[in-house]
Order: structure tokens, then C-alpha cells, then sequence
């Protein structure tokens, strides 16, 4: 399990765009009560084909 966050991790980093912090829907869904997000689509993942992600844009307040 280890393997595959990391992995996972590498890949939202690798696909990014500069200057964002691109997330999964897991992690989308476990900060949405105190962050807001951006859909930003789905992107192909080595080994875990499209997963959709959204782009971190702020703080809820």
C-alpha cells in the first residue's frame, strides 16, 4: 500500500501544472469541507489508467 501512495503521489506531481497542487478524488474528498478545488479532469496514470483530479486553489474560511 505504501508503494502505490507514493507512486500515486509521484504521478499528481509529474502531471501537475506549474505552481498547483494537484490532488486525487480521494484526497478531493477528504479536504473539501475546508479547502476549495478546481476540477481539473482526468489524467492517465501509469499503471491505474484515468483518474480525475482537481487543483487546490484555497482555503475555506
Amino acid at each position: 500500500m505504501w508503494g502505490d501512495t507514493v507512486n500515486t503521489a509521484s504521478r499528481m506531481e509529474s502531471h501537475g501544472l506549474p505552481g498547483t497542487i494537484q490532488v486525487t478524488q480521494i484526497v478531493h474528498d477528504r479536504l473539501e469541507q475546508a479547502y476549495t478545488f478546481q476540477v481539473r479532469g482526468e489524467i492517465p496514470v501509469k499503471g491505474k489508467g484515468n483518474m480525475l483530479t482537481y487543483l487546490l486553489t484555497g482555503h475555506k474560511e
